[in-house]
């Protein structure tokens, strides 16, 4: 694909200008703009459309979450990262429900946060690490609760109790299978990033290490 268009909104100027030379530096990223507060970053990404905005929360006028909900509201194929220091439990959920695509800390390593960008640009979900335990945890609990206020006291269907996505399902099964990213990406007619990216939503989601742990998983509660 062309290169990833970014839109930074980001009131820390130190943080900007950090974020400006990952882009310059990394093949394939463009930061095609800037703006210090909520207000501006909306106006700017309905006009210019970028591929993906890395968003903070703590902004002034109009802070992130609500700029999220307001951007998704009007250009849904817009992929927002939100990018922040903030890790309460209120702050995650109530970012991926205004319609997050990703949650990274700020202070992660630049390869991770090139990682992070890339993944949501091709349509696959990030989460940093604690934050992924986190709605991991917050799902179990969920699910738990669901299985002992059902009447008939049958266990519901759980696949989707890690919130997984159709097509993550989709790759699951094809992880079962024992194919390579090489040979999904060639299954589901899609780019070789696009497969990894997948792979590595649902290795967070599942909260495992690897593929082998994942495949485990799958055939142990039954999520294929």
């Amino acid at each position: 694909m062309d290169s990833i268009k970014v839109l930074l909104i980001e009131d820390h100027e130190m943080t900007r200008l950090g974020i400006s030379l990952v882009c310059e530096n990394t093949a394939g990223l463009e930061l095609i703009a800037q703006a210090e507060n909520g207000r501006k970053g909306i106006e700017l990404a309905l006009k210019l459309r970028p591929d993906v905005v890395l968003m903070d929360i703590g902004l002034p006028e109009i802070d992130g979450i609500q700029a999220t909900e307001l951007i998704k509201k009007q250009a849904p194929d817009i992929k927002i990262l939100m990018f922040t220091s903030r890790e309460s439990e209120s702050d995650v959920f109530d970012s991926l429900s205004a319609g997050a695509d990703g949650y990274i800390m700020k202070g992660t390593e630049k390869n991770q946060m090139i990682s992070a960008i890339k993944a949501v640009a091709e349509g696959a979900a990030w989460l940093d690490s604690s934050i992924a335990r986190m709605v991991l945890s917050s799902v179990k609990k969920q699910s738990s609760q669901e299985v002992m206020e059902n009447s008939s006291g049958q266990l519901k269907n759980t696949k989707n109790k890690y919130g997984l996505t159709e097509k993550e399902l989709q790759v699951l099964s094809l992880i079962v299978e024992g194919l390579s990213n090489e040979q999904i990406a060639q299954r589901l007619i899609v780019t070789i990033s696009t497969a990894k990216a997948h792979v590595h939503s649902i290795l967070q989601k599942l909260y495992v290490a690897n593929r082998t742990q994942a495949s485990r998983l799958a055939l142990k509660e039954g999520l294929i």
